[in-house]
């Protein structure tokens, strides 16, 4: 369903940044382990000779570090450690009742909070770590120290909501992200995820808010259980003073880039210069294709 990076594009005051990219990350994340069955289900049924790895894994990640590495954009790339969110920082999109829910199923040595999305023993501590490098991706641009961030993390998070997990989600990273930049002086912010599912977790958390303005590029696909009700349809626009500042763009199977390149131009880029937001976060899931991304500008 998801996983996570997180890029923060900023003002560089400094003006000793250009074109440097700084990414944050923490080998911690890894120790998330999501298990092996048939596709996200955690189970064997009996009768295969291999299981599949959940598709949530860190072997994923550990590719997209080596890709960042020894890839094409190496030289442009400054290196910097994540560090784990505290419990009150949580506090600024999640309920104190979820959080609990979280803390006392890691100290029973993990629960399963709903389809396909399983808190095991070194979970909730790569949650924490993912939601930490998150906020000091964005800590680091709001402090004027880089014109771009990239916080590559996991466990995902942009279908967590306030009060329940989701889609392998525990923590809204994106979510944390903005609620930061909102409390730091920023005024309006805009999210727009292209992730192949709904950031129904990143809408739910601002669906009344005029600060935020959130857009979502996704597969029809409609609700998939009581973890997530939002069908992610053009209907839902918002409420209250919220209203008319969720945007959906549910694309048909197929649609490709020139699907997404027309919904940008037509769709996101008026939507984006009628709001003018102050900063930029983009969740960027590649799931369409391979990967999933979170990405912030500002």
């Amino acid at each position: 369903m998801s996983s996570s990076e997180t890029i923060v594009s900023g003002e560089d005051p400094k003006g000793d940044g250009e074109g440097i990219i700084h990414v944050f990350w923490e080998e911690g994340m890894l120790k998330h382990e999501t298990g092996r069955g048939v596709f996200d289900t955690g189970t064997d049924p009996g009768f295969l000779d291999v299981l599949e790895n959940h598709p949530e894994n860190s072997d994923r990640v550990k590719n997209m570090v080596s890709i960042l590495k020894r890839g094409p954009i190496a030289p442009f790339l400054s290196w910097h450690q994540g560090t784990p969110a505290l419990l009150s920082q949580l506090l600024s999109f999640h309920t104190q009742e979820y959080i609990n829910e979280l803390v006392e199923a890691d100290k029973s040595e993990g629960k399963i909070m709903c389809a396909g999305t399983f808190l095991n023993p070194g979970s909730w501590d790569a949650a924490l770590l993912a939601a930490g490098t998150t906020l000091s991706a964005m800590k680091h641009i709001l402090d004027g120290n880089g014109k771009i961030t990239y916080a590559l993390v996991r466990p995902p998070g942009h279908h967590a909501q306030p009060t329940r997990a989701d889609g392998y989600c525990f923590l809204n990273n994106a979510g944390l992200a903005v609620e930061l930049a909102l409390t730091s002086g920023v005024n309006r912010v805009a999210v727009i995820d292209i992730d192949v599912h709904y950031g129904n977790g990143t809408a739910e958390g601002f669906y009344r808010s005029d600060r935020v303005l959130t857009i979502s590029l996704h597969m029809n696909h409609g609700s998939w259980g009581p973890s997530h009700p939002q069908n992610g349809t053009v209907d839902e626009l918002g409420e209250g003073e919220g209203f008319g500042y969720n945007l959906n763009i549910p694309l048909p199977n197929g649609s490709g880039d020139r699907g997404y390149a027309h919904a940008m131009t037509e769709l996101v880029v008026p939507a984006i210069q009628k709001f003018e937001p102050e900063m930029m976060v983009l969740v960027v899931g590649q799931d369409s294709s391979a990967v999933v991304v979170v990405v912030v500008l500002v």
